[in-house]
Parts: C-alpha cells; sequence; structure tokens
C-alpha cells in the first residue's frame, strides 16, 4: 500500500454564490465520499480548510498576509493508503470537488507514522 494526499482546490468566490440548499446538497455529497474511502478502509485522514483570508503564510520566515490573490485555493486535503497511482486517480476522480475545481493526486516520498519515517 502507499500513501497519496489528494488535494482539492475550488475557487471560494464560486461557494459564495451558492444558496444554501445547494451548499447543503455539496455537504452531502462530500458525506457519502469521505464514508466510502472510509468504508474502503483507505481513508488515513481528511481535512476542508477554512477560506484562505483566514490563514497565516510564513515565507522566508516572516509572517506575510494571506491573499487571495489565484481562481483557486487550496481548500483541503484526503489522505489515503491505496495499492497505487492508478487507484489513488480513480478514488480523487470521485470526489466531488473535481466537478467543480482541481484534483492533485500526490504520492507520499515518506510518512511519519506511529513515531518513526516510513518509505
Amino acid at each position: 500500500m502507499a500513501r497519496f494526499t489528494l488535494l482539492m482546490s475550488y475557487s471560494e468566490a464560486g461557494g459564495a454564490a451558492l444558496t444554501p440548499e445547494q451548499m447543503e446538497q455539496g455537504r452531502v455529497e462530500f458525506d457519502r465520499y469521505a464514508a466510502a474511502l472510509h468504508e474502503a478502509g483507505i481513508l488515513v485522514a481528511a481535512e476542508v480548510f477554512q477560506p484562505v483570508a483566514s490563514s497565516v503564510t510564513i515565507r522566508g520566515g516572516e509572517v506575510v498576509v494571506a491573499t487571495d490573490d489565484s481562481a483557486e485555493q487550496l481548500s483541503g486535503v484526503f489522505l489515503i493508503d491505496v495499492p497505487d497511482l492508478d487507484a489513488a486517480v480513480e478514488w480523487a476522480k470521485r470526489c466531488p470537488a473535481a466537478a467543480w475545481g482541481t484534483m492533485d493526486v500526490r504520492a507520499a516520498a515518506v510518512s511519519f507514522v506511529d513515531g518513526q519515517w516510513r518509505n
């Protein structure tokens, strides 16, 4: 098995235009997706981030003001443990965010698990 991070990026501005009903439908779709990952026994962790305006950036050792200067922002991650890249890509394609944003699939080079680094 190998660890992959599925990185979700989408426009926060687009989300602001959604109705409460559309937001609720999105939550339902993400709940179903997370449950499917969990039931498959491959979900390690998942995080959906607060808006970029609430983040802090450290650049060159200095704190800089976070800006909303791109069409899409990193919006969340799913960390999964699957047999290979093909399996990770198939799961990324199933993510609700894949329909209206960008999904990047990144393999872990090493992981820190149970107090030690592992390849």
